[in-house]
């Protein structure tokens, strides 16, 4: 399983450079060698990341050619009409029960590999990308395929879809160690191979973002009010009428 989490790490790392500009669509990627080096991984390990990448459509491999960055779609209009709301509600209905069926499931290397990630949450190390991957590796542990899909089609709604993006971010970036408590509670019943409390903390780890989602929608709502009337006030205002 470290050899599994070690490729992941790498197409993390290469869609990074991706979303950076580093590699623009259409340009090939550096050669096998090359990356290995960059990455200081084997070269088996870089073809593991770049299956992993063509799965994902990032990337195209052309035979004695290279691998070559596709241009990705933009966002669908029906992408763009999903809430932040929506998507947490969904996340929370099928990544409860994933939890659940990971308790079952999950070995003790995926457990080893869950228990670094909350650390380096705790640790303010790259929080965003550790929660990614502790999300991935619950999923991968159901050992469902579709269940997987699921969760990574989510995450690719978070990262493509402005609206979401800008949610998430409003609210991830204020509550940091509360996110980190969560993931240990979650962590805690997956290690005690209990699934009711396994899925009990994943609901109550989404329950809490969806409500600081409501309360961040609310207090912009809000700030839009008092914005609007003090608007109306300069414009309606007699206090010039006063001064004279």
């Amino acid at each position: 399983m470290a050899h599994r989490r070690l490729f992941w790490n790498i197409v993390d790392k290469i869609e990074s450079r991706i979303a950076a500009g580093e590699y623009v669509p259409g340009s090939r990627l550096p050669p096998e060698r090359v990356l290995a080096e960059q990455f200081d991984v084997s070269r088996p390990t870089i073809r593991e990341a770049i299956i992993a990448l063509e799965v994902r459509g990032k990337v195209e491999v052309k035979t004695s050619s290279g691998v070559y960055l596709l241009e990705q779609p933009p966002e669908s209009a029906n992408e763009s009409q999903v809430s932040a709301f929506e998507l947490t509600q969904a996340r929370a209905l099928i990544e409860g029960e994933a939890a659940a069926l990971s308790a079952s499931n999950i070995s003790d290397d995926e457990l080893d590999a869950l228990e670094q990630t909350v650390i380096a949450m705790a640790n303010g190390d790259d929080p965003e990308k550790a929660d990614k991957e502790f999300h991935r590796i619950i999923s991968t542990s159901t050992r469902n395929r579709a269940v997987l899909l699921a969760v990574e089609n989510f995450w690719g709604l978070r990262e493509r879809c402005t609206n979401i993006k800008e949610a998430y971010a409003n609210v991830c970036s204020t509550s940091e160690q509360q996110r980190m408590e969560e993931h240990r509670n979650i962590f805690n019943a997956l290690k005690a191979r209990n699934p009711e409390a396994a899925r009990s903390a994943m609901h109550a780890h989404f329950n809490r973002l969806i409500n600081a989602l409501f309360d961040a929608s609310e207090a912009k709502a809000l700030e839009e009010i008092k914005l609007k009337n003090s608007q109306t006030r300069g414009l309606y205002s007699l206090n010039h009428l006063l001064d004279h």
